[in-house]
């Protein structure tokens, strides 16, 4: 059996996890259903408690397998929503977009290549953003509550 489908039947049967092997390939999981709620980002690796994961609690309602890109890697920033305002265009991990965007918000974003992860905070901790190639109008769309980017960092197979 795949740790894909290993990974799937524990989290359609249970609410809690107490602790996740990786045993190939990225994954987000949600706190809530339907992709909602907290997201977490997993490589491959083992994670003997929700802390490891950097999660607020254990409750894992659903997931998903990040598909690995072998190709490049390119996504911009907007100072405001609608791709409007500044921008700034990044193809490699940024450990503090105050430090190279001057803005601490980031409102709407164009994931033109590769998979992406936002962090609310510098130096990729606090929440975290999933976020495919595609159109994000407004922080809400990548399920955010606020507009608080910290860090972006590309979703590679191995860091």
């Amino acid at each position: 059996m795949s740790a894909a489908l290993i990974v799937l039947i524990f989290i359609l049967f249970s609410n809690r996890c107490n602790s996740i092997r990786v045993e190939n390939g990225n994954w987000m999981l949600y706190e809530h259903p339907n992709f909602t709620g907290h997201q977490y980002f997993l490589r491959r690796g083992e994670y003997p408690d929700f802390q490891q994961w950097l999660g607020f609690n254990d409750s894992i309602r659903s997931c998903r397998i990040i598909p690995q890109q072998r190709g490049s890697y390119r996504i911009r920033i907007y100072e405001r929503e609608d791709f409007r305002g500044e921008s700034m265009e990044f193809v490699d991990d940024c450990s503090s977009v105050h430090e190279r965007f001057n803005y601490h918000d980031i409102y709407s974003c164009n994931v033109l290549e590769g998979h992406w992860i936002f962090y609310e905070q510098p130096n990729y901790r606090g929440r975290q953003y999933y976020l495919r190639p595609g159109e994000y109008r407004r922080y809400t769309d990548w399920g955010s509550v606020n507009a608080r980017v910290g860090s972006l960092r590309r979703v590679r197979e191995n860091y």
